[in-house]
């Protein structure tokens, strides 16, 4: 993309600081640069100077930065210019870069253009903001993986094989009357279930990705006096829910953000689900309900005696939520604290009231959060995650087809699909609006 305006905008954080950083991209720059300066300046080089308004007044002094396209963030001309962090200052500086020839920029626009230059994919385009918005170390180093290409090399790396795919099943379709049926070659079968797999682990770590990006989300559910509210106390080590031998207490969805270990966690403390008439509970059961849908984790709260009962609460969740079963108030039965493996469902032994079993509990959350995923876990983002699942749904249709009718056009078409929508994810295929949604998230100077 070739720009024909230059942006500015302020890039260091708002209010006073000990140094402000004002950012400058486009055509104009090399002339901006030279009139600051007093003269061209070299590239890539630290010069110190005195920042003046037109008539010649000063405005403050500090470095001049001058990057020529194309190797720059943006791939256009870039021209930093550092100074004291005054909001008063910074604010002249900009009015007078923009007297010279640029405009003030859209959120989000340097990364955009860097985007529509090719010196950035989508994904890490995305991975930027990620990187500067990340509540833990954790989801910093998983970002800052994303935006060197990690996530991106993985896709591209499934996109490649999709491809192969296709044109194996393509150049099928292109003998109809040879006696061969080539669509029931197993080289087909076994590609398609190689890729699927793929796609599988690639989904699985960008489900992981996702919170370790945004954290994690837990609705901590139950039947009435299950404890709930002491586990959500207990772990957030402070008494945020009203605890009372009373059936009923919790009527609202009460949240609390901690960190574990560098790791964001939301809870979010729930009404007990029954069937009740107290109009105002059953409100906050149908809410539980709903947050029960938007977690990531289920965590059903029961004790010894209703644990199968209750573990009906969890029947009809969507497969992409997390299921954890924590039996409460062993202190009462004398029982040991201990976890157990029920299928892929965890269960957990513990006392909310004297903290046994907490500490397996904080790891076991730290695991579904995407902790300890190695030096290769990336940040994802949720729409990111719905591609991915779009391309299974694709694949499985592809798979369907071939096996049921051989119709080759049909699965052809399948993968087209899938491809497009692998294509989302980088940005190969995307549209002004998704751009637009994306890049209005940034902050200015971003």
């Amino acid at each position: 993309m070739t720009s024909t305006d230059t942006i500015a905008a302020i890039a260091s954080a708002p209010g006073a600081a000990g140094v402000g950083v004002l950012r400058v991209s486009g055509p104009a720059v090399p002339a901006i640069a030279g009139a600051l300066l007093g003269r061209e300046p070299d590239p890539r080089r630290a010069h110190f100077t005195a920042f003046r308004e037109h008539d010649g007044g000063l405005i403050d002094r500090g470095l001049l930065l001058y990057f020529p396209a194309p190797a720059s963030y943006t791939g256009e001309h870039v021209l930093e210019l550092q100074g004291h962090g005054s909001p008063v200052l910074l604010d002249a500086l900009l009015r007078r870069v923009c007297a010279m020839g640029a405009r003030l920029a859209r959120p989000g626009e340097f990364t955009e253009r860097a985007f529509l230059n090719g010196k950035l994919d989508l994904a890490q385009a995305e991975a930027v903001a990620d990187l500067i918005a990340a509540r833990s170390q954790a989801g910093a180093r998983a970002a800052l993986r994303s935006m060197e290409g990690v996530f991106s090399n993985r896709v591209h790396e499934l996109l490649q094989s999709l491809i192969a795919l296709r044109v194996h099943i393509e150049a099928a379709i292109d003998f109809p009357e040879e006696e061969i049926d080539f669509l029931a070659d197993p080289a087909i079968a076994r590609q398609l279930d190689a890729l699927r797999t793929q796609l599988s682990e690639l989904l699985r770590e960008s489900q992981r990705g996702v919170r370790l990006n945004d954290g994690l989300r837990v609705a901590i559910v139950g039947r009435p006096n299950a404890g709930k509210s002491s586990l959500l106390n207990a772990l957030a080590g402070s008494d945020r829910a009203i605890v009372t031998d009373i059936a009923g207490t919790t009527r609202d969805v009460l949240r609390e953000q901690l960190s574990l270990d560098g790791i964001a966690l939301e809870l979010a403390d729930t009404a007990g689900l029954r069937d009740t008439d107290d109009p105002v509970e059953r409100e906050g059961v149908r809410r539980a309900h709903g947050e029960l849908a938007r977690a990531d984790v289920a965590l059903l709260v029961t004790d010894g005696q209703h644990a199968e009962q209750d573990l009906a609460f969890l029947a009809d969740l969507p497969a992409s939520v997390e299921r954890l079963v924590v039996v409460n108030k062993i202190d009462l039965d004398h029982a040991p604290a201990r976890r157990e493996e029920h299928g892929q469902v965890a269960w957990l032994w513990v006392s909310a009231k004297t903290g046994e079993g907490l500490d397996a509990l904080r790891t076991h959350l730290k695991q579904l959060a995407g902790a300890g995923s190695g030096e290769g876990a990336f940040s994802a983002r949720r729409r990111h995650v719905l591609a991915l699942e779009q391309v299974e749904y694709r694949l499985a249709r592809a798979d369907e087809v071939l096996r049921l009718t051989r119709a080759g056009e049909l699965a052809a078409e399948e993968l087209r699909q899938a491809q497009h929508a692998l294509g989302e994810i980088t940005g190969t295929y995307t549209s002004d609006d998704l751009l637009g949604a994306i890049f209005s998230s940034f902050c200015i100077g971003k």
